[in-house]
């Protein structure tokens, strides 16, 4: 199954780790852009009298600005999104899925200068390389990573119970399913027909097994695994649509009990 991630306010994100290419060609575009301003910067009409008397200064502060400065300010301006990150469609997030700050943008840039540039990118290959979500010493660092965010949309899937199972399943008690169960088992009927059958059946499987846990009774006759979540999940979605009417109903009728006036109490407005 693919990696999930919920972040503080709940919210499941549909990322996945940005693979070790995709950052090192968004890491040169970046490079890119620095030569670019770097270029024009040197053509500007700067007194060549102010440069020579503090030369020295004015190179330290420019590679601190380029390497250091800039990139960590960009990062926590675009919550970790540069140029380059930007057009290769990845995003520099916490490990717990909430977004960069100032914190985790400096560490990262400061780490960077010796392990991107000083080394040629050498230690920060070898560590991409030696873990699964392409973490370089600043993102250990940091606790960041980077994931990707231009994930393909799935095809809407039609959520209806096959018929004979209709009786069944609205019958049926469906305990509180965990959000991230159900939001993956619904990801699975998305992408179902794109599968490889094996793959398909075994983790249909995996599902209806860990549905059935919070689902009694079992079905009277033996069901696809596909059928069997499709129709948990349309229950579920259709229960809790229900749910979410009443309330507001209630809440309406609330409402209109506060605005009526008492009774002898004339409108103002007639």
């Amino acid at each position: 199954m693919e990696e999930q991630h919920v972040i503080g306010e709940g919210v499941v994100l549909d990322t996945r780790p940005a693979s070790f290419l995709t950052r090192g060609l968004a890491f040169t575009i970046d490079v890119l852009v620095l030569v670019v301003l770097f270029i024009i910067v040197a053509n500007l009409p700067i007194d060549s009298i102010f440069l020579s008397q503090f030369s020295d200064a004015f190179a330290i502060l420019a590679v601190v600005f380029a390497l250091v400065i800039l990139p960590a300010t960009v990062e926590t301006l675009t919550r970790g999104r540069s140029l380059g990150k930007y057009a290769m469609g990845i995003q520099i997030i916490r490990d717990d899925g909430g977004p960069v700050g100032s914190r985790q943008a400096f560490i990262r840039a400061l780490v960077g200068v010796g392990e991107l540039w000083l080394t040629s990118g050498v230690v920060a290959i070898g560590s991409a390389v030696l873990n699964n979500k392409g973490k370089r010493l600043g993102d250990f660092l940091a606790g960041t990573y980077a994931v990707r965010v231009r994930v393909p949309k799935t095809p809407p899937v039609n959520l209806a119970p096959p018929s004979h199972l209709v009786n069944w399943i609205t019958n049926a008690e469906i305990g509180k399913l965990p959000d991230g169960l159900a939001l993956s088992a619904r990801q699975f009927l998305a992408r179902s027909a794109t599968m490889h059958p094996g793959s398909r059946q075994s983790t249909g499987e995996e599902y209806m097994r860990q549905l059935s846990q919070y689902v009694a009774p079992a079905p009277p006759v033996q069901v696809h695994p596909e059928d069997y979540i499709v129709s948990v999940i349309a229950e579920r979605a259709r229960r809790e649509a229900s749910l979410e009417s009443q309330r507001l109903d209630r809440a309406s009728h609330v409402r209109e009990r506060l605005e009526r006036l008492p009774v002898g109490i004339s409108n103002p407005e007639n």
